[in-house]
């Protein structure tokens, strides 16, 4: 028997010699105890007939088991001497030599010391020990105090409550038969949902590598036994308010996202894609104020709609309006264009801002040919329900302007404005019917694959110069 045995051993006997005065007064008939104390008493002298059993066994096994006998002695004589005001007196006396006897080998807090805390947010707790007298122990303690205890006699059975309870903490004994405590920590702490849940693990073993190896894997702390219940104590109150802060930080985050996800679904009917992302994540770029960008314009309109209108119901007219626009918002979405106004039957949409992808005048170009493209599916679905066939003129210029968020504090959207926007505007006014026309500035952006008709000069009112357009034929291939 090593050193470490002979104390433990010695310990053992100074405790089981301890508890002569206690049983010879609770013997006596003028003693009564209440069913409560009773119990406790019956306890105690179950763990010491164990202890007797196994205090001369030398083996690591068997000195873990002496402390765990001793833990729970300690344990149910404190709860005692606890309630130490509705005791026959010589029950109070006899219990003092024990408590000296427990306590010889651990550092403690006064007898007098309280394991219940009122002011604590009471926890549900999971206690996983294999020895019985320490599960009842543990869950007499700390309901004492308010928590809410289940308990588990195996790793595997610990494993199979973490499956359908949501606990607070667990306390964890590290031998088991079959799957032990270390296990058991290194399933909780892999697996995403158990990885916040403290753990602390309570052993008998002194091993200081053992103890390392525990908080490496995760545990939150390490108590030898046999524990005292104030030290435990403390250290649930600082794990359970730990797991309230995750908790709180998870309720959040999970409102934070819910939040995103509204705003995204709600302002992507009203801004592209981009605007959103740049608000979520930037939310300084809300003040007022813009910067010079160089960007690709788009205007188109539908010829002839004003009339249109006049001679339709308006339920036709809202049919047609919007199976219009939104075939054209999912197209110019597609293509990355950032939709600025619906101006009745007329759309306004740049490309380059509010990010710009270095392509923008070929993405333009590309989507302008793919919503004229799509004119054919619009005006089928239209003949098959009774309504008008649409023709649509697009116009595409590309120069710099000022890009960013314009109005007041109260209202403002994410604008542009600058000489090109009206250049554009000039251009959309003398498109046809079924064409697209192109500035000069955003052919010369273009790529030679994309194919344009014969330029063409148009003098535009409130513009002192010609300008150079060329009608859009086709694109790349």
């Amino acid at each position: 028997m090593n050193a470490i045995d002979d104390q433990s051993s010695d310990w053992a006997s100074r405790v089981l010699a301890s508890l002569a005065p206690l049983r010879e007064t609770a013997a006596r008939s003028s003693v009564t105890l209440s069913e409560v104390a009773a119990d406790d008493l019956a306890a105690i002298n179950d763990a010491a007939a164990r202890l007797t059993d196994i205090i001369a066994l030398n083996n690591s096994e068997a000195r873990h088991d002496r402390l765990n006998l001793i833990g729970a002695i300690k344990g149910y004589a404190e709860m005692l001497y606890e309630d130490r005001d509705q005791l026959h007196p010589a029950i109070v006396t006899s219990l003092e030599p024990l408590l000296a006897a427990v306590q010889a080998q651990t550092a403690t807090e006064s007898q007098q010391a309280t394991f219940n805390n009122s002011d604590e947010e009471p926890g549900f707790i999971l206690a996983v020990d294999d020895a019985p007298e320490n599960r009842d122990l543990i869950s007499r303690l700390l309901g004492k105090a308010g928590h809410t205890v289940i308990t588990a006699e195996s790793g595997q059975e610990a494993l199979d409550l973490l499956e359908t309870q949501a606990v607070d903490m667990v306390l964890l004994d590290l031998m088991m038969p079959g799957i032990g405590g270390a296990e058991v920590l290194t399933f909780m702490k892999s697996d995403e949902r158990l990885r916040a849940t403290p753990v602390i693990m309570i052993s008998g073993r002194q091993d200081m590598d053992q103890i390392v190896a525990c908080i490496q894997a995760g545990a939150d702390d390490y108590l030898l036994k046999p524990f005292n219940p104030v030290l435990l104590q403390a250290r649930i109150s600082a794990g359970i308010e730990r797991k309230r802060w995750h908790d709180r930080e998870e309720r959040y985050r999970e409102q934070l996202e819910r939040s995103e996800r509204f705003i995204r679904a709600t302002f992507g009917r009203y801004l592209s894609d981009d605007i959103v992302k740049e608000i979520l994540e930037n939310p300084e770029g809300l003040k007022l104020g813009g910067d010079l960008r160089e960007v690709t314009i788009m205007m188109s309109d539908i010829r002839g709609f004003t009339s249109l209108s006049e001679s339709l119901p308006p339920e036709q007219v809202v049919a047609l309006l919007n199976r219009y626009l939104g075939r054209m918002t999912e197209i110019i979405l597609d293509y990355r264009g950032t939709i600025d106004e619906f101006l009745g039957d007329a759309v306004l949409a740049v490309f380059g801002a509010p990010r710009s992808e270095g392509n923008d005048a070929q993405r333009a170009a590309d989507c302008a040919l793919a919503m004229q493209a799509a004119m054919a599916e619009i005006n089928a679905a239209n003949v098959a329900d009774g309504l008008p066939e649409l023709e649509m003129a697009i116009a595409l210029n590309t120069g710099k302007v000022v890009a960013g968020n314009i109005g007041s504090e109260r209202r403002s959207k994410y604008g542009f404005v600058g000489h090109e926007m009206n250049v554009t505007s000039r251009i959309e006014d003398v498109t046809g019917a079924g064409e697209i026309l192109i500035s000069d500035n955003t052919r010369q952006h273009l790529s030679k694959d994309y194919e344009t008709g014969e330029s063409r000069s148009v003098s535009a009112k409130g513009i002192g110069e010609q300008l150079v357009v060329y009608p859009l034929i086709g694109g790349a291939t």
